[in-house]
């Protein structure tokens, strides 16, 4: 085990960084040694200094793709088989055995967990990969995660994250880190794309990821990646709504780890947007256990951010999907604003029959109650 130095004390102490695949490949079709072994120079001299570190990695699809021989884009005789998942089962050993070599040389362990969506929608499995991830924290492993590509299929969107930044952003959520920074080709985000306009700047801080924010998103994602700029902006509003700041940088700039966790601003800083919050919290806020969700009129709303009161049948003016009791939802504003989110006592069949009416009459239309709260105030979380 690696001995710490913590003489000179870094602003964060516990940090997820994210590698995606354009950067780890150099734009190529394979995985590149001189990028990776200076990524992880880096990281092995934050872990030296005592910061804890989980490292998300991209990379695997495209160190099968390599392996295999395979040029992307050219029509396959295996486009019957789902290529993508024979391209991981291939590729993450590759993957894997790169990042034990190069950790190895500096006295490093590290340690491997392949999560799904699904893993996490459920309470305990949120719970149990949270202790597993912290557990290997504690012992000063890091943990080299990844997408469980071979078992998460496009066709059952509730089992993928869907792109590496999102699981990044679940990531810090699990383990409450302090920092999470999403490192690729891209330097940060920009006025306008900046392959297409030379105008284009950098910003440097987003106090806020608002709508205007949003649309000066570049759409197109790398040929290699699947997560351009709109994914790294949806997992920076995650992260800074668990209480996480984000920063997103280009992974080739010199010394990029090491600066960024010695607090210099390089690339775009995304400030939390709230504290720590409690785990449970947390696992609601994240969005993988959301069933449905209920949109209230505005004065509802408005009580509920200025009067922190529970929801209350006579403030909802519409449902949202299918759910049950005890299920999470998330509590939108008539804007389409998501204002909050928690666990329900009703189900959405009960609540299309007793939206906008008073509390008492509950019982006399239901023939029964779980009280006068829809979602209590104590299983809310405001946003």
């Amino acid at each position: 085990m690696s001995q710490t130095n913590p003489s000179h004390r870094l602003p964060y102490h516990r940090i997820v960084v994210k590698l995606g695949t354009s950067l780890l490949t150099s734009g190529t079709d394979h995985l590149d040694p001189a990028v990776m072994a200076n990524l992880v120079s880096q990281l092995a001299q934050l872990h030296r200094r005592g910061v804890e570190l989980v490292v998300v990695t991209s990379g695997a699809i495209a160190a099968g793709r390599s392996r295999l021989g395979l040029v992307q884009g050219r029509s396959s005789k295996h486009r019957g088989i789902p290529l993508k998942q024979v391209l991981a089962s291939v590729g993450q050993s590759r993957l894997m055995n790169a990042y034990e070599q190069l950790f190895t040389e500096h006295g490093i362990t590290v340690a491997q967990a392949l999560l799904t969506r699904a893993d996490l929608i459920d309470r305990a499995g949120y719970l149990n990969a949270r202790s597993t991830l912290m557990a290997l924290l504690e012992l000063r492993v890091i943990c080299v995660v990844n997408e469980n590509d071979v078992v998460a299929v496009d066709e059952l969107q509730d089992t993928r994250f869907g792109d590496n930044d999102n699981l990044s952003a679940m990531v810090s959520n699990l383990v409450d880190a302090d920092l999470l920074l999403i490192l690729s080709d891209i330097a940060g985000l920009y006025t306008a794309d900046p392959h297409r306009y030379p105008d284009a700047r950098l910003v440097p801080q987003v106090e806020a990821i608002t709508p205007e924010i949003e649309g000066m998103v570049a759409e197109s994602a790398g040929n290699l990646g699947t997560g351009g700029m709109t994914t790294k902006i949806e997992a920076a509003k995650l992260a800074t709504t668990s209480g996480v700041s984000v920063v997103i940088a280009g992974g080739r700039e010199p010394g990029v780890i090491s600066r960024v966790a010695a607090g210099e601003r390089i690339g775009t800083y995304f400030p939390a947007a709230t504290s720590k919050r409690e785990s449970r919290e947390r696992w609601m806020v994240s969005g993988l256990s959301t069933k449905g969700s209920l949109i209230v009129d505005s004065g509802c709303a408005r009580a509920l951010k200025r009067d922190k009161g529970s929801l209350l049948a006579v403030g909802i003016a519409r449902v949202r999907g299918e759910f049950e009791r005890g299920d999470v939802v998330d509590i939108y504003d008539p804007d389409g604003k998501r204002c909050a989110c928690g666990l329900t006592n009703y189900s959405a069949a009960d609540i299309e029959k007793i939206k906008g009416t008073r509390s008492r009459e509950i019982a006399s239309i239901l023939g029964y109650d779980y009280g006068t709260e829809i979602v209590h105030r104590n299983n809310m979380v405001m946003l």
